[in-house]
């Protein structure tokens, strides 16, 4: 029991450490949560400091997942405890204990729990984001589909019930997270991808 304590709460705290808030403030001088749509991850920071940056953002909270997976697998000695790992990375990221319990929609920390889990499944949805950012521009729209698309690609690849379970959780997790991109969509004044936010509080 202690030592799926510890998992769930290293992944946890893992999760929680707001990449991309710390690495704007080091490198850039300023508070992200200040610029474009106020919010920690790659997409808003790629349109607020560039590319660059954002690639550290979302490698980093990438590494997050995954080491959370490895963590929870490696402290419980139980597969299911990978997933619990994973799970609770997610959570971190979600809410942040470092941000007052607010945090990203958990786009990029999915992704490298995805792919730590099934590297197929996170290859296939990497990719079906890509097209759909490249066709429409929107981000979000990607990720959405992206998501929905995971737990209908565990399943064409036979991975356990459990696995399946899971990524249709976190699928859920994401796609809820991105409720008001979905609304703004469905009113056609999302941003674009590639519109580098100036001014302070500019909605996304």
């Amino acid at each position: 029991m202690l030592n799926w304590l510890g998992a769930g709460l290293g992944a946890y705290l893992l999760g929680s450490t707001p990449s991309g808030l710390w690495i704007c403030r080091w490198l850039g001088n300023l508070d992200i949560r200040e610029f474009g749509s106020k919010n920690t991850g790659a997409t808003n920071v790629y349109r607020v400091m560039g590319w660059k940056v954002a690639l550290i953002v979302f490698l980093m909270d990438s590494f997050k997942g995954a080491f959370s997976v490895w963590l929870g697998g490696w402290l419980t000695g139980d597969p299911l405890g990978a997933l619990f790992g994973g799970l609770l990375a997610l959570v971190g990221h979600t809410w942040s204990f470092w941000m007052k319990f607010s945090g990203g929609r958990g786009v990029a920390t999915g992704v490298g729990v995805l792919a730590s889990l099934m590297p197929a499944v996170a290859g296939l949805v990497f990719c079906t984001w890509l097209v759909i950012v490249l066709l429409t521009r929107y981000v979000s729209l990607g990720s959405i589909v992206g998501a929905a698309f995971a737990p209908l690609l565990a399943w064409y690849f036979g991975y356990p019930v459990s696995y399946q379970a899971f990524v249709a959780l976190m699928a859920f997790f994401v796609i809820f997270r991105h409720r008001e991109n979905i609304g703004r969509l469905l009113k056609g004044n999302e941003n674009k991808v590639g519109r580098i936010s100036t001014e302070k509080g500019e909605s996304k």
